[in-house]
């Protein structure tokens, strides 16, 4: 699959991106930010632990503009009242995940570089050094801020593993991108510890990459199998739980190729809609762990109860 994009595009989507320097209350007045109880919750997976961490949520206004290209403002607010939320605000979710498969502790993505992947692992009872493998699903800087550490690595004893046509892409960037610069600053470094997959490459047995390109132009998803159980890490194939499901051909503001993000939720979602499979999506709701169902023309995440109970 390619991406063809130019590079004004590159350059506005990578300056809408989300949040990605500071997360505080004050970037969404008026609003509350929320303070779950917990930061991590695991689940088990055949013989896997699978541990989602929140790292970091808080609101942001003008939903719509974010979330809704294409839609009506009329759309847009029946599809948000029909699920109980506002049409005017979100609630943003950062969400990295531990994959532990008795051998090797793997870490998807690493936030926002803030603290909160250190609080959330320590909520899980593991350490930073205790990270066996980093896989980053793409290069967005909410993904790739909790590499380093007062500029050393967060986690050193780690090896690293991310997708070829996302790291070539950045890689070869402007240096005045601010994406490409946190690159250089947070990925780069890590390069000689760092191993590349393609799609269908395989990061540790029954972990498989599967690219889902559109949000960014290498962006993969995961498929963990383990016990004759599956589950999907999607990352940011949909990053709100009812608009990006309802209709998955809504644009979102931070895909960088919007008509290949639409193709590669559709097709994925249908995946997962058909086969039953579970997924953990990067910015659902915590504990960001649920289900597909087909929902007239889109589709519905139904959030995780009691499920793969850790």
């Amino acid at each position: 699959m390619t991406v063809k994009m130019s590079r004004r595009s590159v350059l506005t989507g990578a300056t809408a991106l989300p949040l990605a320097a500071t997360v505080t209350p004050a970037l969404a007045e008026g609003h509350a930010a929320m303070a779950p109880a917990t930061h991590a919750r695991s689940f088990k997976l055949g013989d896997f632990t699978v541990t989602t961490l929140l790292d970091g949520s808080l609101p942001r206004d003008g939903a719509k503009a974010i979330f809704g290209g294409g839609a009506t403002d009329e759309e847009f607010a029946e599809v948000s009242a029909q699920n109980f939320i506002p049409a005017e605000m979100a609630q943003f979710f950062f969400t990295p995940t531990l994959v532990d498969t008795g051998k090797e502790k793997i870490l998807f993505d690493t936030g926002l570089g803030q603290g909160g992947i250190q609080k959330a692992l320590a909520e899980a009872g593991v350490t930073p050094d205790q990270i066996d493998v980093v896989v980053i699903t793409h290069m967005h800087p909410d993904h790739i801020g909790g590499m380093t550490t007062s500029g050393a690595a967060t986690f050193a004893n780690a090896r690293y593993v991310t997708g070829r046509t996302e790291y070539d892409f950045w890689a070869k960037m402007d240096a005045e991108n601010r994406v490409a610069d946190l690159v250089s600053k947070k990925v780069t470094p890590m390069a000689e510890k760092m191993t590349f997959v393609e799609d269908g490459g395989e990061v540790a047995s029954g972990i498989t990459a599967m690219a889902a390109f559109g949000h960014t132009p290498g962006h993969m998803t995961y498929m963990l199998d383990s016990g004759d159980q599956q589950l999907l890490l999607t990352a940011d194939l949909a990053n709100h739980y009812v608009w990006s499901f309802a209709h998955p051909e809504w644009e979102v503001r931070f895909d960088m190729d919007k008509a290949a993000a639409t193709a590669s939720r559709r097709r994925v979602l249908d995946m997962l809609s058909a086969t039953r499979t579970p997924m953990i999506g990067y910015h659902m709701p915590f504990p960001a762990a649920g289900f597909v169902e087909t929902r007239g023309e889109g589709f519905r995440f139904v959030p995780v109860s009691y499920q793969m109970m850790g």
